[in-house]
C-alpha cells in the first residue's frame, strides 16, 4: 500500500501523490494509457517518480521540516511568488510533477537510467599544430524533463541549491 506525504513529514511516506489524484490529473489531461494500468503498477510508477524527485534534493529552496521525514517535502523557508509556502503542505505543483513523472514511468520509461558519458569519439583530428575535437556528450540528467523542471522551478533555490535564499532590495 502506498503511503502519501500530506505535509505531516511522515517517516514512511513513499509518494507525494495518491493513485486517485494521479487518475484525476491524467483523465483531465487525456492521458488514457495511465487508466489502463493496474493499481499496483500505478503505485510502483508513483514510487519511481518520487525516487527520481530525490535527485532535486540539493536544488529545493528552504529546508526539510523534520529530520526523519522520508521525503523532501514538507519544507520551511520556501517563498514562491512573494508568498510563503506553508510548511505543513506539499505544494500542488510538487504533487503534479510527481504524477507527470509517474506517467512516464508507467509507460515504461526509465527515469533514472545510467548515463552514457560519451565514447570520446573523435570528431576532428588535425596534426599540425595539434588539434583534437571530440563529439559532445548530449546526455544531461539535469535537463531531461524540461516540463517537470519548469513546473518545479519556483520551488528551487535561487542558485539551484537547497541552502539558497532569495533576497530582494527595497
Amino acid at each position: 500500500m502506498i503511503i502519501i506525504e500530506t505535509g505531516a513529514g511522515l517517516a514512511d511516506a513513499d509518494s507525494y501523490a495518491s493513485v486517485a489524484a494521479a487518475d484525476a490529473r491524467c483523465a483531465s489531461l487525456g492521458l488514457t494509457a495511465w487508466a489502463a494500468l493496474a493499481e499496483a503498477s500505478k503505485e510502483i510508477a508513483l514510487r519511481k517518480a518520487v525516487q527520481f524527485m530525490a535527485s532535486y534534493r540539493t536544488r529545493w529552496a528552504g529546508r526539510r521540516v523534520y529530520q526523519h521525514q522520508a521525503l523532501d517535502w514538507p519544507r520551511y523557508n520556501v517563498v514562491v511568488d512573494s508568498f510563503i509556502v506553508p510548511s505543513i503542505i506539499v505544494p500542488v505543483d510538487v504533487v503534479n510533477a510527481c504524477i507527470d513523472l509517474a506517467v512516464r514511468a508507467g509507460n515504461g520509461e526509465d527515469l533514472l537510467p545510467d548515463l552514457d558519458t560519451g565514447s570520446n569519439a573523435i570528431k576532428k583530428d588535425k596534426t599540425g599544430p595539434l588539434e583534437t575535437e571530440y563529439f559532445q556528450n548530449t546526455t544531461d540528467a539535469r535537463e531531461r524533463f524540461v516540463a517537470v523542471d519548469a513546473l518545479l522551478a519556483p520551488y528551487f533555490g535561487a542558485a539551484g541549491g537547497g541552502n539558497s535564499m532569495k533576497v530582494t532590495r527595497a
